[in-house]
């Protein structure tokens, strides 16, 4: 019946604990261990519906801080509305085996208890310091259309057609993303100073 579909299609932004077995996938994939700075009990599982990029609604899971859920379920909303193009969001295209994630790894996603990546300009791999996503207080949006770039390069290959930031890609993070993520407070890793920008980044604390 067509008013089924339509309440079907909805979209539909939630808040809740995470499962027992969101949990041990979490732990078995070594995306949380002890020692970690936020404990699982500080996470919680962020439904949305996104926009893909056939334009038709999906639906997918993130893992956040438990108090920055409520605001980025709003931010979330509102790149709905705009009809902002996500190509992947999911608890399993992120977290699960290697053989659910999606081939091309341009998965939005939030937590992840890891160190801070060091700019594409150095050589190294570790920056000895937590970055934001360990503590669930970062999201990368469409991390292929959107590289962390340092002196005009980029780690993964695949993000060379989107260096080039005057011409505008679908996908691509632009002044109505950045709009949604500020009005919660958060900072875009595009508008650091230097020869260092994260397009795909958004902060709580900017870093």
């Amino acid at each position: 019946a067509p008013n089924a579909d339509a309440k079907e299609r909805r979209p539909a932004f939630s808040v809740a604990p995470l499962s027992r077995s969101a949990r041990a996938r979490l732990k078995a994939g070594g995306f949380w261990r002890r020692g970690c700075p936020v404990p699982l009990s500080g996470l919680r599982m962020l439904n949305v519906t996104y926009r893909g990029f056939d334009g038709q609604p999906h639906s997918g899971e993130l893992v956040v801080n438990s108090r920055a859920a409520p605001p980025l379920k709003r931010v979330f909303r509102r790149l709905y509305r705009i009809r902002f193009p996500i190509r992947h969001i999911g608890f399993a295209k992120f977290y699960g085996p290697r053989s659910a994630r999606p081939r091309e790894g341009d998965v939005t996603a939030s937590f992840e208890c890891r160190e801070s990546v060091p700019s594409p300009c150095t050589g190294g791999t570790r920056s000895g310091r937590w970055s934001m996503h360990a503590y669930g207080l970062a999201v990368d949006i469409n991390p292929t259309e959107n590289p962390y770039i340092g002196c005009g390069q980029s780690r993964d290959p695949a993000t060379k057609p989107y260096r080039d930031r005057s011409r505008h890609r679908r996908g691509m993070t632009g002044p109505r993303v950045v709009a949604a993520f500020a009005s919660i407070g958060w900072s875009w890793g595009g508008a650091w100073t230097g020869n260092t920008k994260d397009y795909m980044h958004f902060s709580a604390t900017g870093r």
